[in-house]
């Protein structure tokens, strides 16, 4: 494939930012892991009853089934869109571990989006479609980042950013979310390759060959050099966040320590918004 085809923007409908986004925002106050590594706390308030819970709730349903393939999907299936939806493609609300998988789901498209839209990154999102089964994590990378210096061009300057996210968004204690996802990103440098080849064969089957092209920027490191950085978040409920155990996070041992970004977003009733949040994805599909 030759390589003046590289395009830096997606050009689907997910370009468009996100008017949630306006609720995410940057607290002004930052943490440090135990090794000196500055965490930056975020805090999402969303109101239920706001009316960009629709526009969310649209795209958020796109990752996991396009609004034009829904009808044909569930073509003798003698479900409604909603039902379908309910029963066939989104996490189960009550019965484990579907609820755990809405709010890591939940969790990763929120960090997606921050990646995409507050870092300037563009983030494949087809994964959440291929699941065998709606009530399991997809495997691999959860989140990747690519940002081309030029497009037509392959420059040592060109990043790839990978992101790991945990998320524990009921109450009880804090349960080391970011420390797990510290350590699940040190794995990333050498899990990517899968990931990334996962990504492109899910790009060519679609057709969207542009994209493909961009994932292959990145393929091979050695030959074609670019910048490897890494992400780890926690996506927390008030409940559950702790300033003195976030900061007992270790990054010393990460493979990426030096280009490593840790994020925390903390947030009220983080729960019952992903519930509200799939339950108008599917009854307004």
């Amino acid at each position: 494939m030759a390589t003046t085809n590289v395009i830096t923007l997606p050009k689907k409908a997910l370009a468009v930012i996100p008017t949630y986004l306006k609720y995410l925002k940057k607290t002004g106050k930052s943490l440090k892991s135990t090794d000196g590594k500055n965490i930056e706390i975020w805090e999402l308030s969303v109101p239920i009853a706001d009316p960009c819970l629709s526009e969310w709730a649209v795209r958020f349903r796109q990752h996991y089934c396009l609004d034009a393939e829904i009808d044909e999907l569930r073509d003798g299936t003698g479900l409604s869109r909603s039902e379908y939806l309910v029963q066939l493609v989104f996490p189960n609300n009550t019965k484990a571990p579907g609820p755990g998988v809405r709010s890591g789901d939940f969790a990763e498209l929120l960090i997606a989006d921050y990646v995409e839209y507050l870092l300037g990154f563009w983030v494949p999102r087809e994964k959440y479609a291929e699941k065998a089964s709606r009530d399991e994590s997809v495997k691999g990378v959860d989140i990747l980042g690519f940002k081309l210096i030029e497009p037509g061009k392959e420059l040592p300057a060109d990043t790839l950013l990978a992101f790991e996210v945990k998320a524990q968004l009921g109450g009880g204690k804090y349960a080391e979310r970011l420390q797990t996802a510290v350590d699940d990103s040190s794995k990333d440098y050498l899990r990517s390759a899968y990931t990334l080849n996962a990504t492109k064969r899910r790009l060519l089957s679609a057709g969207d060959h542009e994209h493909a092209i961009v994932v292959r920027r990145f393929q091979n490191i050695a030959d074609r050099p670019y910048v490897f950085t890494s992400g780890a978040a926690a996506v927390l409920s008030d409940e559950s966040y702790d300033e003195a155990a976030l900061q007992a996070t270790k990054t010393a041992g990460h493979k990426n320590a030096a280009s490593l970004e840790l994020i925390v977003v903390r947030g009220s009733q983080l729960m019952a918004l992903v519930h509200a949040l799939y339950e108008k994805a599917a009854n307004e599909a």
